[in-house]
């Protein structure tokens, strides 16, 4: 396998290269999950599209994707009634 660099920037940004996106088929907004494993070493791994998120265990899942088809709106105002 190529070894691939890419700077970091001010920001904290990185552009990842590109024949790695080719080849992982990331897209724009995809989520990349970046895990520690030792001093100068971490993992990045590519987030499932509509894979559970934590709050899914806890039974947030359906609430927070919006799949009862409520706007934002809608949520707003019932966050705001129970202040």
């Amino acid at each position: 396998m190529k070894t691939l660099t890419c700077t970091l920037t001010k920001r904290g940004q990185i552009s990842v290269p590109a024949s790695i996106r080719k080849d992982l088929g990331l897209r724009p907004g995809q989520r990349l999950r970046w895990e520690k494993i030792a001093g100068g070493e971490c993992r990045v791994t590519v987030e499932q599209e509509g894979a559970p998120g934590p709050l899914a265990a806890l039974g947030f899942g359906p609430k927070l994707r919006g799949d009862d088809g409520k706007a934002t709106s809608d949520w707003m105002k019932e966050l705001r009634e129970g202040e």
